[in-house]
């Protein structure tokens, strides 16, 4: 594979954490088929999942009114080997109240296998783990 190819690659799957955090942000979990794939398998201190239908739902049932939340990625390693590929990530994600201060913080481990679809690629799997945990 061209090195063009490999750097677009793991250009695109570091993308999709980005559009993972707009998604979050912006609670457009109707939206998860953009950044998951159908088949996701997720695992995370709230237990697992399978499925996208799992995952939408999981997302609805953790949003809180009147919350929002600030995510963002950092640190993004990517091993692309043809139409597979492994990526972490560091997550902090902020939780705060329209025009305060966060009142909560946590920072996170986001270890995924993505997948190449006709789509583009997609997060097949993703296991996250709690770091640390900051309350206000």
């Amino acid at each position: 594979m061209p090195a063009a190819d490999r750097i677009a690659d793991r250009a695109e799957i570091a993308d999709l954490f980005a559009r993972l955090a707009d998604l979050l942000d912006a609670c457009r979990h109707d939206d998860a088929a953009t950044v998951f794939h159908d088949d996701i398998v997720g695992s995370s201190p709230r237990g697992e999942l399978h499925g996208i239908g799992e995952m939408t739902a999981l997302l609805e049932r953790s949003r809180i009114e009147g919350q929002h939340t600030q995510h963002v990625h950092g640190d993004v390693l990517v091993q692309v080997d043809g139409d597979r590929a492994e990526a972490t990530a560091n997550q902090l994600v902020y939780f705060y109240r329209d025009g305060e201060a966060p009142h909560r913080t946590s920072g996170l481990r986001v270890a995924c296998t993505a997948l190449r679809t006709p789509a583009g690629w997609r997060f097949s799997d993703m296991r996250v783990t709690l770091a640390w945990t900051q309350e206000k």
